[in-house]
């Protein structure tokens, strides 16, 4: 199985909506770091899994869109608690309408919100 990783960082905010009190409750910033590693059994006819370029611009998109935001605004994050968890599995879904190498067969999407936490998402494509 191939596999190929690419990042990015950005600062966003956002609350969670479950916790009664304290700090998580109410907005705070995080310099989330965001893991893309597709993988795949084959490489394509140039040998290479993905097209790194279209994985970079698919980052550059997400950076773009989540850079600054109250993560809480954001319609994908209407009636859901934007915990870690849950912006993994909303990555997972944009990054998939983007990114659609016919090689690739699974996404890990893995988001750090500090250096010591980070939640991934994962299934096939």
């Amino acid at each position: 199985m191939y596999a190929t990783t690419v990042l990015t960082e950005f600062v966003a905010q956002h609350y969670l909506t479950v916790v009664d009190e304290g700090p998580e409750s109410v907005p705070h910033s995080h310099r989330f770091e965001v893991e893309l590693t597709f993988r795949g059994p084959e490489l394509n006819a140039h040998d290479y899994l993905v097209d790194i370029d279209d994985a970079e611009a698919a980052l550059a998109d997400l950076a773009d869109r989540y850079r600054d935001e109250l993560l809480n605004d954001l319609p994908e994050f209407e009636g859901d608690n934007p915990s870690v968890e849950r912006f993994a599995r909303v990555i997972f879904d944009r990054v998939t309408d983007a990114v659609t190498d016919e090689t690739v067969t699974e996404l890990a999407v893995t988001v750090w919100e500090d250096e010591t936490a980070a939640a991934t998402y994962d299934a096939p494509v």
